[in-house]
């Protein structure tokens, strides 16, 4: 059994300053940011999101995409504007999808992922400070997430914006 290394982050205490430049510099490289409320491809989502779950530890099969869409999409949690897209001429090359769960008065990182051939320059970073903002916006402090205890790169890369143990 996997002992889930599960974090959270005091939105309202975060201070964005250190990294608000990896989104400079993702913007200066061609890196466009949108959210599925602009761009409302489910199929282009879970095939991003399948990509990237892949290298997770112990992941498993991935969900087929009509259970992806029930799982996922269809829920009360969902809102599209949770999701933030990063895009290079038109590709998506990497995503965060936040779930707001207002009786817990938390928000929750579902996924967080980059394509392999664009990781290592901070996109993932920026991704999480969109989805910062976003769930500051959306009036909740709180932000929670969990990981596979061999997922090194997420875990660290959580802890460095200030997560902690949860």
């Amino acid at each position: 059994m996997v002992d889930w290394v599960r974090l959270k982050l005091d939105a309202d205490g975060f201070d964005e300053t250190e990294f608000v430049p990896y989104l400079d510099r993702a913007r200066a490289s061609g890196v466009d940011f949108t959210t599925m409320t602009e761009l409302d491809d489910r199929l282009a989502l879970y095939e991003l999101n399948k990509t990237c779950s892949a290298d997770i530890p112990e992941r498993g099969e991935f969900f087929t995409y009509d259970e992806y869409v029930a799982n996922r999409i269809e829920v009360p949690s969902f809102r599209a504007d949770g999701v933030v897209l990063a895009l290079r001429d038109g590709r998506w090359i990497g995503m965060t999808m936040t779930g707001l769960y207002p009786g817990k008065d938390t928000a929750f990182t579902e996924m967080t992922g980059v394509l392999a051939e664009e990781r290592g320059r901070g996109l993932s970073l920026a991704l999480k400070v969109l989805s910062i903002r976003f769930v500051r916006a959306s009036g909740f402090r709180w932000l929670r997430t969990f990981h596979h205890p061999r997922n090194f790169s997420a875990i660290g890369m959580n802890r460095r914006l200030g997560f902690v143990d949860d």
